[in-house]
């Protein structure tokens, strides 16, 4: 479920570049203070995202530092923590342990079932500290093997799931903001499902897995492409309404561009590959 929740750099400015980046690298940094080398190959952008909503939201103050970064010898890096980046830091572990055991159970990949084995520690430690939600996550994973051994035909279902589930995540603190929160993690959820889903969705069909936008499928593909970006454009409006509701100034802009264009650099370039494959056979048709 990881990789959906990015930023559009080509419309970010060199500052906000910069701001993100800092918190990208801070949330390494972290990983790896947390749960050692093996936490920096955890990284994804999309709790990068829960980092920056949750400063700008709660104004917290970053301790700042400059750092030699292995992967990136030539330049230092600037490295941005707070309270935030050490809880995004726990869900991203949460999260990437589950799909380390999803993975193992689908594939069995047995070094993903060692890989999960050796952050069970980590696991705990987050789990004793922030219970809800690794409740919520463990509930989320036991409903979505349910939904697909069943092969549910409601969309709306088996999105929901991971919609309840992030909204938890994202839901940090018991305060004015958390229903707030946990309402814009529930469309951003939904909306990373049926991505998900979308992206998969030839594969899972050549492979007969369960995937439930096989019962969306009318006449003809394009009215299939019509409807799937119909359902992600409104998960994502109800997701940047919450959004707008939050008294947030701080890296607004980041935030804005991640929701307003960054979602749909995957739809985008899903859409390019489509196109480029319906060229080529065309021009195959042409050559016979």
């Amino acid at each position: 479920m990881f990789g959906y929740i990015n930023i559009n750099r080509r419309e970010l400015t060199d500052e906000n570049k910069k701001a993100y980046q800092a918190y990208y690298c801070g949330l390494c940094r972290r990983l790896k203070s947390n749960c050692g080398a093996k936490g920096q190959m955890l990284l994804n952008y999309d709790m990068t995202f829960l980092v920056v909503l949750l400063t700008g939201l709660y104004e917290l103050a970053n301790e700042s530092s400059e750092i030699t970064c292995a992967l990136h010898p030539a330049h230092r890096r600037t490295v941005y923590l707070n309270q935030a980046t050490d809880y995004a830091a726990d869900m991203n572990l949460v999260l990437a342990y589950h799909n380390l055991i999803d993975d193992w159970r689908d594939e069995k990949a047995y070094t993903k079932r060692a890989f999960a084995r050796m952050l069970e520690k980590d696991y705990n430690r987050v789990m004793t500290r922030y219970p809800r939600q690794v409740g919520a996550v463990e509930e989320y994973m036991r409903r979505t093997e349910e939904i697909e051994r069943n092969r549910e035909t409601n969309l709306d279902a088996a999105a929901g799931l991971t919609g309840d589930m992030l909204g938890e995540v994202f839901c940090w603190r018991k305060d004015e903001w958390s229903q707030e929160l946990r309402t814009l993690g529930f469309y951003m959820g939904k909306f990373i499902y049926i991505m998900d889903a979308y992206e998969d969705y030839d594969s899972d069909l050549q492979k007969n897995e369960y995937n439930p936008l096989v019962y969306l499928v009318g006449e003809s593909e394009q009215d299939f492409d019509t409807l799937c970006r119909l359902l992600l454009t409104s998960m994502m409006s109800e997701c940047a309404k919450s959004f707008e509701r939050l008294p947030i100034l701080l890296h607004a802009d980041i935030l804005r561009n991640v929701l307003y264009s960054g979602v749909w650099s995957k739809y985008e370039y899903l859409q390019l590959k489509k196109r480029r494959a319906e060229e080529k056979a065309k021009r195959k048709m042409r050559k016979q």
